[in-house]
């Protein structure tokens, strides 16, 4: 287990258990655009629970896992304010 966040060493390790060479191929393989990729290695933009699970999707991996391997210590995922509010209107 990691002992701080560092998103970069679980895409590394995604990469290189998927045997990709580079970002681009990863971005592709997990269906998103390559800028999150570069944000999230960049640490402009946290890695989601929505991207965990797409990575858990093509990987097979657990999510606590794929937590442990970035240092994410969190136990739960917080759904923002406006998530699960009902519809006004």
């Amino acid at each position: 287990m990691r002992t701080h966040y560092d998103p970069n060493y679980l895409l590394d390790m995604i990469s290189a258990r998927l045997g990709l060479k580079n970002d681009a191929a990863l971005a592709r393989e997990l269906e998103v655009a390559a800028p999150v990729v570069s944000k999230i290695r960049h640490l402009r933009l946290p890695v989601s629970g929505a991207m965990l699970i797409r990575i858990h999707e093509v990987t097979g991996m657990q999510l606590r896992e794929l937590q442990d391997l970035m240092g994410d210590r969190r136990q739960k995922f917080r759904l923002s304010s406006a998530q699960g509010r009902p519809a006004m209107g």
